[in-house]
C-alpha cells in the first residue's frame, strides 16, 4: 500500500507497513556492483567496504573531479556532468541512469548531496534498483523538522518547547509571551540539516532580521522556506544516538556520540563514547533513541540527535538523520562494527547478526574533520594540494578523499579528510590526536583547519571535558593566538642549514 502522510502520521502502525511492503522483494537479492552516488571522502569510505566484501564498484564524476580520489579507487567511472552540483550530483535521471549503465545492483548515497532526498530514495526502487538507506517515506517524514518532532511528541520523546509552522514574526512573538519564553531563541529551517537555515535570536531587536534570514536562507538551501521556533537550549551539548535496524523488526543502538564542538552549526570534532554522561543517562537517553525508531519501524543505519542542557541534565529530541553520518567511525572503532556492510547487509534483507546485549564499546575515539578552510575565519581555501602527508601509527585511521597533487574544487563541500583516534580511554585518544595532527600530518598548497583543531584538542577546557556548543566563539581569539605558522619556506631553509652544516664539517661517518 502507498500511505498518504495523513494517514502515516495518525498511525504509527501504517509508517510499519509501508517499510515493510518492498521486504518481500528484496530479501535474499544480492548486491554484485553499487554505485556510490557520492564524491571525495564519503564515496572513498564506502570503496573501502566495497573492496572488503569483494563488490564491485562504480562511481559518478563530474568534470573538475575527472581525476579525483574516489574516480581512481572505483572499479569504474561515469561522467554525469559539469562541476555545479545540480548538473552532476545533483541529478537524479543521471545517476540513475549511470548505474543502470553500469550494471549495479544498487546505490548507496553517502553523506551530502542526495543522501536524504526521498524523491531519489522512491526513484531507484523504481528503477528497479536496491536503495542502500531507509526507506523512501521514512526519509520524507524525518526531512521535515515539524512532522519528526511531532512524531517524536507521540512517541513520548522528550521535545524542545517550540512553536511550528511559523509563517511571521508575530507569531514568534505571541509564542514568547504566551509560554513565558525569554530570549534567546532559535529559528530554524523545517526542512534539511548541517547547520543551513538556523539562526540563534539574542534579543527583540534582532526578532525580525533573524526571522528574514533563516527563511532566506531555508528558500536558497532546500526550496522550503518553512520554520519553527524553539527555546534556545544554553551551554547544550549535542548527543547523539547511533541505530542500525533491520527488515524483520530489530533495532539496536551502537551507543552515543558527543557532537558539540560546531563552527557555525557544523561540526568540527566528535568523540564516542560522550565524556558528559552518566551510566544513568547514557542508558536513558540510548534506550529513547531505540524506542523512537522501533516506532518508526526504521531500516537501514539511522542516527537520533539530541541536545542535553547541562544545567538540568534533561535532553530534548532535534532531529533523525536517515542516513550515514560523518561521524560513524568513532562508532565503529569502539565497537568493532562496519556500520556501511550493516547497510549493505540489510538492503539484501540480511537480519542483523547481533543483538543489543552482544554490543560493548571497550574504547575511546575522538574524530577531527579536516576542512579545506581558513583556520581563522573558516573563509574556503581550494587550489593543489602541493603536499600530503598523513598521519600513522598506533590507534589511527584516515579517511581521505584527496591525494597529494590532487585538486580541491571550489564547487563542494571542504571537507577533504577525517582524522580519527582511539584509546583505551578519553586521555589517550587525545594524546594519540595531538601527535596525529602535531608530529605526522603535512599539508601544502590550500588552508586547513588543523591549527584550530590542535589547539581546541589542548586547550584545558577541552581537556576537562567541560565545554559547550560555544566553545570555539568564547575561545577563538585563544585559540588562533596559538597557531604556529608553516609553510613550505620553511622547509627550504631547514634544508639549506643542513646542507650548509655538512658542508662546513665536512663527510660524516654515517654519510
Amino acid at each position: 500500500m502507498t500511505a498518504s502522510y495523513d494517514d502515516l502520521y495518525e498511525r504509527n502502525d501504517d509508517v510499519r507497513m509501508y517499510v515493510y511492503r518492498e521486504k518481500s522483494d528484496r530479501m535474499k537479492r544480492k548486491i554484485q556492483r553499487i554505485l556510490v552516488a557520492n564524491r571525495g571522502v564519503p564515496a572513498v569510505r564506502i570503496i573501502h567496504t566495497c573492496r572488503d566484501r569483494k563488490i564491485n564498484t562504480a562511481v559518478v564524476y563530474s568534470t573538475p573531479d575527472r581525476l579525483g580520489h574516489h574516480v581512481f579507487m572505483a572499479d569504474s567511472a561515469i561522467h554525469i556532468g559539469e562541476a555545479p552540483p545540480t548538473e552532476s550530483y545533483l541529478d537524479i535521471d543521471k545517476i540513475i541512469d549511470a548505474a543502470l549503465k553500469s550494471k549495479a545492483d544498487a546505490i548507496h548515497p553517502g553523506w551530502g548531496f542526495l543522501a536524504e532526498n526521498h524523491l531519489f530514495a522512491q526513484k531507484v526502487i523504481d528503477a528497479g534498483l536496491i536503495w542502500i538507506g531507509p526507506p523512501p517515506e521514512i526519509i520524507r517524514l524525518m526531512g521535515d523538522k515539524i512532522k519528526a518532532k511531532e512524531l517524536a511528541q507521540k512517541a513520548n520523546v522528550p521535545t524542545i518547547p517550540g512553536i511550528s509552522d511559523v509563517n511571521d514574526v508575530k507569531q514568534v512573538q505571541n509564542w514568547m509571551k504566551d509560554e513565558n519564553i525569554n530570549f534567546p531563541i532559535m529559528i530554524k529551517a523545517a526542512a534539511g540539516g548541517g547547520g543551513k537555515g538556523m539562526v540563534k535570536i539574542e534579543n527583540a531587536k534582532q526578532l525580525a532580521q533573524g526571522f528574514s534570514q533563516a527563511r532566506s536562507e531555508a528558500e536558497k538551501s532546500f526550496d522550503n522556506g518553512s520554520l519553527l521556533a524553539e527555546r534556545y537550549i544554553e551551554r547544550g551539548r549535542h548527543i547523539e544516538v547511533q541505530i542500525v535496524a533491520d527488515e524483520s523488526g530489530n533495532v539496536v543502538h551502537l551507543f552515543e556520540r558527543e557532537c558539540t564542538l560546531q563552527r557555525r552549526n557544523q561540526k568540527i570534532i566528535e568523540e564516542a563514547p560522550a565524556p558528559t554522561l552518566n551510566d544513568t543517562l547514557r542508558q536513558e537517553i540510548c534506550f529513547t533513541a531505540t524506542r523512537l525508531m522501533r516506532e518508526l519501524g526504521y531500516t537501514s543505519a539511522g542516527t537520533v540527535e539530541f541536545i542535553l542542557d547541562t544545567r538540568t541534565k534533561k535532553y530534548y529530541f532535534l532531529e533523525v538523520n536517515t542516513r550515514l553520518q560523518v561521524e560513524h567511525s568513532i562508532t565503529e572503532l569502539i565497537t568493532g562494527l562496519d556500520i556501511v556492510g550493516i547497510m549493505i547487509d540489510v538492503a539484501m534483507g540480511k537480519k542483523l547478526p547481533f543483538n543489543q546485549s552482544d554490543i560493548h564499546p571497550n574504547r575511546w575515539a575522538l574524530e577531527v574533520r579536516l576542512n579545506a578552510e581558513d583556520p581563522k575565519n573558516f573563509s574556503p581555501s581550494f587550489g593543489t594540494v602541493t603536499r600530503f602527508q598523513v598521519p600513522h601509527g598506533p590507534g589511527v585511521r584516515i579517511l581521505t578523499g584527496i591525494y597529494e597533487g590532487a585538486d580541491i574544487p571550489p564547487y563542494y563541500d571542504s571537507l577533504f579528510m577525517l582524522l580519527v583516534t582511539a584509546g583505551v580511554d578519553r586521555e589517550d585518544a587525545i594524546r594519540v590526536m595531538d601527535r596525529a595532527l602535531s608530529r605526522n600530518l603535512r599539508i601544502e598548497g590550500v588552508k586547513t583547519l588543523a591549527p584550530l583543531l590542535l589547539s581546541i584538542i589542548r586547550h584545558p577546557v577541552f581537556i576537562a571535558g567541560d565545554f559547550s556548543t560555544h566553545f570555539i566563539e568564547e575561545h577563538m581569539d585563544e585559540l588562533i593566538s596559538t597557531f604556529k605558522e608553516k609553510n613550505s619556506e620553511d622547509e627550504v631553509l631547514k634544508v639549506a642549514k643542513y646542507v650548509a652544516e655538512i658542508s662546513a664539517l665536512g663527510p660524516q661517518k654515517w654519510m
